[in-house]
């Protein structure tokens, strides 16, 4: 099976995919619904190790938050990887991603941190890449991460 054009494109930017990473509670992280995968939230997590933890805005700069968002969404198509059975190329479009930035009252900056995972969509997919968002600002997240991003997918079925 040749490289899907998600990995052609990694290895031209010089990333790699993570590992999955495991739930770490009662979810699974990839629903598939016929030509639909549903990504559950991703954390900025490498190797076991979370890798940008704190307030973007306060403990973090916005630059910081992007590189935790484009992490994120690493390991997201991480997961898509596992639940397609290696085949990245199944995956036809991004069509959604949520992205929730761990931020201080009045930080009005979550789209531009939120444009490092969507600037990562768009560079490994090109135009399939462009994707609807959301980017909201919120007082916590799991483990005190900085960033957490879900995506929803379009899919060949075959």
């Amino acid at each position: 099976m040749s490289d899907s054009l998600i990995e052609k494109n990694l290895l031209r930017l010089g990333l790699e995919l993570p590992k999955a990473a495991a739930p770490v509670a009662n979810y699974v992280p990839v629903v598939i619904s016929g030509n639909c995968a549903y990504v559950a939230g991703q954390i900025p997590i490498s190797n076991g190790e979370i890798k940008f933890s704190g307030k973007v805005g306060k403990d973090l700069t916005i630059e910081q938050g992007q590189q935790a968002a484009r992490l994120c969404g690493l390991n997201m198509v991480a997961q898509l990887k596992l639940a397609l059975a290696g085949k990245l190329n199944r995956v036809v479009r991004c069509l959604k991603l949520g992205v929730f930035v761990q931020c201080p009252d009045g930080f009005a900056d979550q789209p531009k941190v939120a444009n490092g995972v969507s600037d990562l969509m768009v560079a490994m997919l090109g135009d399939a890449g462009k994707h609807a968002r959301s980017a909201v600002g919120v007082n916590a997240l799991p483990l005190n991460v900085a960033v957490e991003v879900d995506g929803f997918f379009e899919i060949s079925v075959s």
